[in-house]
């Protein structure tokens, strides 16, 4: 899977499962500054992670996940 794939398959979710504007989805967004993802969505984003991309997310892995460009690198680097 590329990294295209990884973006359309995250952002679909983030768009659909929070009601995003797509227009704030951007690389460089924060998660939880520019998206209002809180603390408890992160469950559903793991979840979604889990399913969509076939791993599990260990808790301190998403310490350095800030932007949305983080998290596409990061199950990017899990897939690989």
């Amino acid at each position: 899977m590329n990294k295209a794939e990884v973006i359309s398959k995250v952002n679909n979710f983030l768009i659909n499962e929070f009601e995003l504007n797509p227009d704030r989805i951007v690389d460089n967004a924060s998660l939880r500054d520019d998206l209002d993802i809180e603390s408890l969505d992160f469950v559903d984003i793991a979840v979604e992670i889990e399913k969509e991309f076939g791993f599990k997310i260990k808790g301190d892995d998403m310490i350095n996940v800030n932007t949305l460009d983080d998290l596409y690198n990061y199950i990017l680097s899990k897939l690989q």
